[in-house]
């Protein structure tokens, strides 16, 4: 399996542009700030500001901000096929979450719990990948899913089989999330894992010792096609579920993550030169993936990052988000830049080869090798 990885684009607060987002990856300075309630990772003035542009369109006006930042970074993929043969698939995990808050408190506080006629159509979770083929004519199908935060990965999984099957010769696939709502926050509170620091840097993956999660808004989408010339390709796939004892728990050796990477590595039959790790910032769930990860590779452990230190963790996006900053990592060939990096030995070689983790509630993992 070698599929093309032809076009990739992103909106989160790394930028919107691929030079300032690849100058956030390097930058040595997380994303994350108070925001006068809770320490979250949101998008700059510049990004809404685009956003605000999209909503001058009469018909997006009413769409969820999950839905906008989706048709943004997909306008920043130029060569997108407007064809029956393109398929579209953008997952995620909470959908349009504000919109959902926002028409069930009108709907609680109507004398006679009257909605919008909006409600409906723009709550589904389909209209994420619906809205972006509409603004970019696409006729192909469009579809979306949810599986929580490993939405984005299982997308791109969907697009391997679609292209390898030929039931499409081309697949826009990637996760879209906009979480940072009062009612989504306080879900990750309840659960005991959202971070309380307000230092330079809240959210701390690998520290072992405090629950440090901290939610981020993001979307990213990848071009994939069959038998094309391109920079980077899927190299190998891995998926696995465990059985679980607990709706938001994952086993202490991290069982999913160590079948996900195990199937990956034997697609792939390539050495890996960096792990872009789940790791939220989560005391079992970051200890599970680094079991699953010695589990492979005992003491020889390949260079680790997580980027949720920088941009929190952005749930059914965060897979694309990672594969992101993969692509630009292997573009740029500066891997010893990249701030609070683990296991570095020899910053000489080349970076070839990156393995992307990410994991769900529902103890369900998929694991992807990008390379050049």
């Amino acid at each position: 399996m070698k599929i093309a990885i032809t076009g990739h684009a992103s909106i989160s607060p790394l930028g919107l542009r691929p030079e300032e987002i690849k100058n956030s990856i390097y930058s040595k300075d997380s994303c994350i700030k108070w925001n006068g309630e809770n320490m979250v990772s949101s998008f700059t003035i510049k990004e809404e500001n685009e956003l605000a542009e999209l909503r001058r369109i009469r018909s997006y006006k009413e769409l969820d901000k999950s839905v906008l930042m989706a048709i943004l970074a997909a306008r920043q993929i130029d060569n997108i096929p407007k064809t029956n043969d393109t398929a579209i698939n953008i997952g995620s995990s909470r959908g349009a979450t504000d919109l959902w808050e926002k028409f069930f408190q009108d709907f609680k506080t109507h004398p006679t719990n009257k909605v919008s006629a909006y409600a409906s159509p723009h709550t589904t979770l389909g209209n994420i990948s619906s809205w972006v083929a509409q603004d970019l004519g696409s006729t192909g199908l469009s579809f979306s899913h949810s599986i929580t935060c490993s939405t984005a990965l299982h997308s791109i999984a969907n697009a391997l089989a679609w292209l390898e099957s030929g039931m499409a010769k081309s697949f826009l696939a990637g996760g879209s999330e906009a979480p940072l709502t009062a009612f989504t926050i306080a879900q990750m509170k309840a659960l005991g894992i959202y971070s309380n620091y307000k230092d330079a840097f809240p959210c701390k993956p690998l520290n072992g010792k405090k629950n440090t999660m901290v939610l981020g808004e993001a979307a990213a989408l990848f071009l994939l096609e069959k038998e094309k010339e391109a920079k980077a390709y899927i190299k190998g796939i891995g998926f696995a579920t465990e059985k679980i004892n607990h709706a938001a728990g994952i086993t202490e050796n991290g069982d999913c993550l160590r079948k996900s990477m195990e199937m990956a590595l034997n697609q792939s039959k390539e050495g890996i030169d960096l792990i872009l790790l789940h790791a939220p910032g989560t005391v079992k769930g970051d200890a599970a993936e680094q079991n699953a990860i010695r589990s492979i590779y005992g003491n020889n452990l390949p260079p680790m990052w997580s980027n949720k230190w920088k941009i929190g963790h952005t749930l059914g996006a965060s897979g694309a988000m990672s594969m992101e900053c993969a692509m630009h990592i292997l573009e740029n060939q500066e891997m010893e830049k990249l701030s609070q990096l683990h296991h570095l030995q020899d910053n000489k070689k080349p970076t070839d080869n990156i393995l992307i983790n990410a994991v769900g509630f529902g103890g369900n993992a998929v694991s992807i090798i990008i390379g050049k």
